[in-house]
């Protein structure tokens, strides 16, 4: 089983798929992203010892793991946001016949307002909740300033959490697919209270 982790994610060329996966999920959220990195630092944890046996393949490092689907998070946000910027009376009348993506527009304008983003760390972790964030971002106009340093801590949140769930759960139950399967069980609690917590979360008035 250790090998077969390993034969998956073994290699320097996993770090390519990992940014490719993450950066366009920002587009197609369909894409597992979250298990290819997680599978990825469950074949670091078999390759280090971390759990028992061996695994005759390179392995990831978990540090350059994190640094790469970290980078590519924001750079899928920040294309996702250019992209919306420039649509343009499309783009907002599409918007605006979508109840939630309106919702969404007025909530994260809010929180960019007040200069907090913790919005935008949640939805990272929510179903499609970055495309969301991302898309409105950029529809409204919002600055870049504003909206990119939470995009990275979002996306450095989310990488460094996937990475632990796969490394860690090998480390406590074995570089096994059920390792991988509670670890991704427990990426996909994360998404949900998320999403839980963006629902209930209210929209504060602006001080001004």
């Amino acid at each position: 089983m250790l090998e077969s982790v390993g034969s998956l994610a073994g290699g320097p060329w996993i770090y390519a798929m990992v940014a490719v996966s993450v950066l366009l999920d920002v587009f197609v959220p369909v894409l597992p992203s979250g298990v290819l990195v997680i599978t990825a630092a469950t074949a670091a944890a078999a390759g280090t010892g971390a759990a028992a046996g061996s695994v005759p393949h390179d392995v990831p490092d978990t540090v350059i793991l994190i640094i790469c689907a970290a980078v590519a998070s924001v750079a899928g946000d920040l294309a996702a946001y250019r992209l919306a910027w420039r649509g343009g009376a499309r783009l907002d009348r599409a918007i605006a016949r979508s109840r939630r993506l309106t919702s969404a527009q007025e909530r994260l304008g809010e929180a960019l307002a007040r200069g907090g983003g913790a919005l935008v760390v949640l939805a990272r972790f929510a179903p499609a909740g970055r495309s969301v964030v991302s898309f409105c971002a950029g529809a409204a106009h919002r600055r870049a300033r504003d909206f990119l340093p939470w995009s990275a801590l979002a996306g450095l949140s989310w990488a460094g959490y996937s990475v632990a769930l796969g490394y860690y759960g090998a480390r406590w139950l074995g570089a096994t697919w059920l390792a991988t399967g509670v670890s991704v069980a427990a990426l996909c609690a994360a998404g949900s209270g998320a999403a839980y917590l963006m629902r209930r979360r209210p929209v504060e008035p602006v001080e001004g």
